[in-house]
């Protein structure tokens, strides 16, 4: 389950993201509410995930995944163009993400 939760807390964080963005500083109601309670659901359910997966590891997959994902809705979304060391930076982070998972101790599996 803590993965479940931890995937809820990366989908909520990069939905809390993209409606940052949308929101023109807070400035539009709808926008401003779906990133409060977008980014309300990220915490708690990160703070679920903390119950079994250590805080540093639930971290780095956290925010690894929700830079490449956010990258991906800014693209699509708002036009956004990522040069190729943006594009490089970000491989190397989903290669440490992956690392992690496969052959850390560290990681909860």
């Amino acid at each position: 389950m803590s993965y479940l939760y931890l995937a809820i807390a990366i989908v909520s964080e990069v939905i809390g993201t993209s409606a940052l963005k949308a929101s023109n500083e807070f400035t539009r109601l709808v926008p401003s509410l779906i990133t409060g309670i977008a980014f309300a659901s990220a915490f708690y359910f990160l703070s679920l995930t903390l119950r079994t997966i250590p805080v540093g590891i639930a971290y780095a997959i956290w925010s690894g995944v929700g830079i490449v994902l956010i990258s991906l809705i800014a693209l699509v979304l708002f036009g956004q163009k990522l040069d190729a060391p943006a594009m490089i930076g970000m491989a190397m982070i989903v290669a440490g993400v992956i690392v992690i998972n496969l052959f850390s101790e560290s990681a909860a599996h």
